[in-house]
């Protein structure tokens, strides 16, 4: 998959210096997944994703200590970044809309 706005999560891990190993880590994982569907992405990703309207997803990354909301297309091979943050500031977004 191509991940699109990979500089939103280096800019991310710059003010949270302990967020780089888990987003480099999902980055490469997500990199190289040929997802088809949803159902590729949850064998993959197990219980640390949850899936909301519009293919956007929800990843807990790092233990849980942060989210990550993405619009996937299944179909272009595309992850689009949409949302980066502590647990903390992903209760104050909807990720529906972010």
């Amino acid at each position: 998959m191509q991940v699109v706005a990979r500089r939103t999560l280096r800019d991310f891990w710059e003010r949270q210096p302990r967020a780089e190993i888990p987003l480099r880590g999902w980055y490469t994982i997500v990199s190289h997944a040929q997802w088809q569907g949803p159902a590729d992405v949850k064998t993959m990703f197990g219980t640390t994703v949850d899936f909301v309207g519009d293919n956007r997803l929800i990843f807990d990354v790092g233990g849980n200590k942060f989210r990550l909301v993405v619009h996937v297309a299944y179909a272009y091979r595309r992850v689009l970044i949409k949302f980066v943050g502590t647990h903390a500031e992903y209760d104050r977004i909807d990720p529906e809309t972010v």
